[in-house]
Parts: C-alpha cells; structure tokens; sequence
C-alpha cells in the first residue's frame, strides 16, 4: 500500500479490467455480448494510453477500434445470424490442442518478459511525447516515405476492392 500513485492504482485497475473484458470475449456464449465486451477491453487499452501521455493515440484507438471495426463486428454477427444449433461444434482433440497451443504461448510471453526491469516512461523523452504537434513532426519527417508508401497501397486496395464489387455490364 505504501509508496504507490494514483497512476500505478489506475494503471493495476485499468490492466484488471482489460483482463477481465477479454475473458468475457472469450467465454461469452452470445456472439453479440463478445463484441460489446471487447468494446470495453478497448476503452480500457485507450485508458493506458492516456496513463503513457499518448493523448492522439487514445483518442484515435477509441475512434477507429472502438467505434468502425466494431460496428463492422457487429454488423456481421447480425448479417450472419449465428444459432448453436448450425454451429459446428469442435472435437475434444482440437480444444486440447488449442489449450496447449495457448499454455505455450504464456510460457514464451513469460519467459520473455522474466529478466527485464521496470520501466520509467517518463526518462524517456520530454512530456510532450504523445501530442499530435510531435507525432505530426516525426511522422512527416523521418517516416515520409514509408507513410507515402502506405497511403499508396490502401489507394490500390481501395481501386482493387471496387473493381472486385462492380457488377459486369454485359
């Protein structure tokens, strides 16, 4: 109890909920209740953002993750109208397999994580580190290329996905 912040109780109680809202999208039986749940465990995500002084990008996560993909989500949940009973249920063997497919993942997430030290965010930079005045400036400088770069393949995927959906005039 003794020696920690306000940010260090935010941040415990924010990384609980996030743990919690992904469980829920993982166990929750009814497709719809998933997407909200992970709505929540995104909200949760932009709150350690904010916790990391990355303003621009909590707010960008909650606009684009939290609000587009997850309509998109849902929109398909409810366009694909899943029962249980047309469900394909999944063998004994695969969810072993899966089971320890993901305690094997842990184990190297651990493992990895095991020997290295706190982190001080703050002895990183000024305070200014998230704000859109900074990532404007780095983003337009160092990474011009390759955000050009960017921009010009989803302009292609944006001409491919059109000409995939235009219907053929015979």
């Amino acid at each position: 109890m003794l020696g920690y912040t306000i940010t260090q109780w935010l941040f415990g109680i924010l990384s609980f909920l996030a743990i919690m809202f992904a469980l829920m999208v993982v166990f929750s039986r009814n497709p719809v209740n998933s997407v909200l749940y992970l709505v929540m465990t995104f909200f949760c995500i932009a709150g350690h953002y904010l916790l990391m002084n990355a303003q621009f990008l909590a707010i960008v996560h909650i606009v684009v993750y939290a609000g587009a993909i997850m309509v998109l989500f849902l929109f398909v949940i409810m366009l694909m109208d899943l029962n249980q009973d047309s469900e394909p249920q999944k063998s004994a063997w695969i969810k072993i397999v899966a089971g320890i497919a993901g305690g094997l993942l842990l184990f190297v997430l651990v493992g990895t994580l095991k020997g290295t030290e706190q982190m001080n965010l703050t002895s990183y930079g000024s305070s200014q580190i998230g704000t859109v005045k900074n990532l404007g400036k780095v983003l337009f400088s160092e990474f011009l290329f390759p955000f050009e770069i960017a921009s010009v393949l989803l302009l292609a995927a944006m001409v491919g996905a059109i000409m995939i959906g235009k219907k053929e005039i015979k």
